[in-house]
């Protein structure tokens, strides 16, 4: 369809106020001084691919991972029909890609430098989780997961936990969908299992007991700051995120856990039903934990402006975990893994 020159520019002003309202609530990360060896991960589906990288490629300070309904490291390998074939929904055409092979790729990539030394990854504390009627991500997906990291770090230190008949979803105690299986939107829900609990515990060890409603403070902040360029719109990222902040880190020093949001469950999508709802947030109250929630969007077509040829194909809103941004989408230099580490790092600063 064709657009006069004269609309095009009105409705390319119109776009950018619009996004500015929409970033207008947000504020500057604070910093309170967190303990970053202490950082922690965990994500759901795509969020999950992201954790999984993120830990790999910043295991000198990332302390343990939840992975629910995610892939091995480097999966797809830059082609996103593998991603959606053999990494999503196996046959005997596509099969699973081996995990032994990713850890030829993995080792290789710690040697150059791209990804921290893989030996790190020996004191990890890992808390893995693939639901039995996930339509999404076929069970055996997580079983590569599983064998991927096996390689890396001791049995008893992972935790799997594939008995629990829940779909393409965080599994909650009591919020969500009441159709343990269900396999939609806003993918989270209720089997009577504590998924936050029993992963930020597989992490960090027996918790204090929860609050009984989150009493801590949400912050709405500016991402913008953390991406190399400055434009979250042209890596597939909002120009916000969340963050949830106890009370006592103000005083005390926390840890920090990411806790990454799936495929068409960023805030624009469903709210607040991720950043406030996945379970996360009561634990974090009594046990001197912020959680951090950075937030994607969907994406598609050419960024701004267009001589970056910056184009970018991610309609449901994913983390890169295939390379539609980057092709070292999964390395410290992926503009996403280094937002995510800019802001961890702003967590940890001295106020």
């Amino acid at each position: 369809m064709f657009i006069p020159l004269r609309r095009l520019h009105i409705a390319v002003a119109v776009t950018c106020c619009l996004a500015a309202d929409a970033a207008s609530g947000a504020e500057r990360l604070p910093a309170y001084g967190a303990n970053l060896s202490e950082t922690s991960v965990s994500g759901l589906s795509s969020g999950a691919a992201m954790a999984l990288q993120f830990h790999v490629a910043h295991s000198g300070i990332v302390k343990g991972a939840g992975i629910v309904a995610g892939v091995p490291y480097d999966c797809a390998e830059q082609s996103s029909n593998q991603a959606t074939s053999n990494c999503m929904k196996p046959d005997a055409a596509h099969p699973v890609p081996d995990p032994a092979h990713l850890t030829n790729i993995t080792d290789a990539l710690a040697l150059s430098g791209a990804i921290d030394d893989v030996a790190n990854l020996n004191d990890a504390r890992v808390w893995l989780f693939s639901g039995r009627k996930d339509e999404v991500v076929h069970p055996v997906v997580m079983d590569a997961a599983h064998d991927y990291y096996s390689f890396y770090v001791p049995p008893d230190r992972i935790v799997y936990r594939n008995d629990i008949g829940a779909g393409h979803a965080m599994v909650t105690e009591d919020y969500g969908d009441k159709e343990c299986s269900a396999n939609k939107a806003p993918f989270i829900v209720d089997c009577d299992f504590d998924a936050a609990k029993a992963l930020l515990e597989q992490i960090y060890g027996p918790l204090n007991p929860p609050s009984a409603q989150p009493a801590g403070k949400y912050v709405e902040f500016d991402q913008k700051e953390f991406l190399p360029d400055g434009n979250p719109y042209n890596h597939s990222l909002s120009d916000v995120g969340y963050a949830y902040v106890p009370h006592v880190c103000a005083l005390e020093t926390c840890r920090v856990h990411v806790a990454l949001h799936g495929c068409k469950q960023q805030a624009a999508e469903v709210g607040d039903a991720f950043y406030k709802h996945a379970g996360y947030n009561r634990w974090a109250d009594t046990n001197h934990i912020i959680v951090v929630y950075p937030q994607t969007i969907s994406r598609w077509g050419w960024g701004w402006p267009f001589y970056t040829l910056n184009f970018v194909l991610n309609p449901n809103a994913c983390w890169d975990w295939w390379g539609y941004d980057n092709a070292e989408h999964h390395t410290k230099k992926g503009p996403q893994i280094a937002a995510i580490r800019a802001i961890v790092d702003r967590l940890a600063t001295k106020p």
